[in-house]
């Protein structure tokens, strides 16, 4: 119980700290950053309902994402840029990935983990192919640009847009991976057939797991563009999943914090190495750095920078309680 009050005390101050940061801080840059973080820690965390929560590895999360994004894109563009088209466009967003992922989880889910990641690959690629190819539609890789509501123009309005989004999206996954549905599909992650041996549908609850993931998955992608006011087929393409992949396991699998920690770290290493670039040259092949910072993480955080740390809390949690126990039995053989 107190570990549980120090972490929502923790998260508490963080989030006074994200409210008061545009009006303690006038960098235009930095709330740009932070406006990316927070739409890519709800990717992240969407994608930590599968890997984390469920033990599912998928390698096509970004067609949920480009999903999203492509439906906010094409009617924000066919139509005005009104607030009454944004939601009617995030509806459409959130029901086509919703429908996808059914089917595609319903096509794959039968399969075991690494199959299931190369047919998510697959999938992946074949919206890529479509939205390259589909010019009427998507303009292909040259993308197109689309108006958004007004009040969304101002880059403070839409921090705190997103913010409140990165907020809502972390307390309904939070609420929904400790309900039951949530145990469960944890059950499934630890071991798939003694859940099954317990009359558990695995399939139908793998398949909910993807709906959902798919659902928050499409609307950070709806919010992405709205940061960009632009749209290419690069929202397809396998880097952005790798990149949840990458900002999940730095974090913490099976956290959704460690997503969010997770897409801070790499977010602000892609804009302080490209920053770099101007004092060495080295810094230009920013990705290799970024490697080596992964591999970093890796080697030191097996578990993620929040399972670590969890991990050392635990222990020295552990031998205190040991040694208090070891104390009482001590002072229980001196009165006797």
């Amino acid at each position: 119980m107190m570990k549980m009050q120090k972490s929502n005390l923790f998260l508490l101050i963080i989030g006074v700290f994200l409210i008061l940061f545009p009006f303690i801080s006038d960098s235009r840059t930095l709330l740009i950053v932070f406006t990316q973080i927070f739409i890519f820690a709800v990717f992240a965390m969407s994608y930590d309902l599968l890997l984390g929560f469920t033990g599912i590895v998928s390698f096509g999360h970004a067609m949920f994402f480009g999903i999203g994004a492509y439906s906010t894109g094409i009617i924000l563009n066919r139509f005005d840029g009104t607030v009454l088209y944004l939601v009617i466009s995030m509806i459409v967003g959130v029901i086509l990935a919703a429908i996808v992922s059914y089917i595609v989880g319903i096509l794959s889910l039968r399969l075991k983990s690494h199959f299931y990641a190369m047919l998510t690959l697959a999938f992946a690629g074949l919206f890529l192919v479509g939205a390259q190819k589909w010019r009427s539609l998507t303009k292909g890789n040259d993308g197109f640009t689309f108006g958004i509501p007004d009040f969304l123009k101002d880059r403070m309005m839409l921090y705190f847009v997103t913010l409140a989004f990165m907020i809502i999206a972390y307390l309904a996954l939070r609420r929904f991976t400790s309900s039951p549905v949530g145990k469960v599909l944890q059950a499934i992650r630890e071991n798939e057939p003694r859940t099954e041996s317990l009359g558990y549908k695995i399939l139908h609850y793998k398949v909910f797991a993807s709906i959902v993931a798919g659902i928050f998955a499409s609307l950070a992608g709806s919010f992405y563009v709205l940061t960009l006011r632009f749209v290419n087929t690069s929202v397809f393409t396998t880097e952005v999943t790798l990149d949840a992949l990458l900002m999940t396991i730095i974090g913490g699998v099976g956290t959704l914090v460690g997503a969010i920690l997770g897409a801070g770290i790499i977010e602000f290493a892609h804009y302080f190495l490209k920053d770099l670039a101007k004092v060495h040259w080295i810094f230009e092949r920013w990705i290799i750095i970024f490697g080596i910072i992964y591999i970093l993480a890796v080697m030191f955080f097996p578990a993620g920078i929040i399972g670590t740390v969890k991990g050392w809390y635990a222990k020295r949690q552990s031998k205190k309680h040991d040694a208090k126990n070891e104390e009482a039995r001590r002072n229980a053989n001196a009165s006797m």
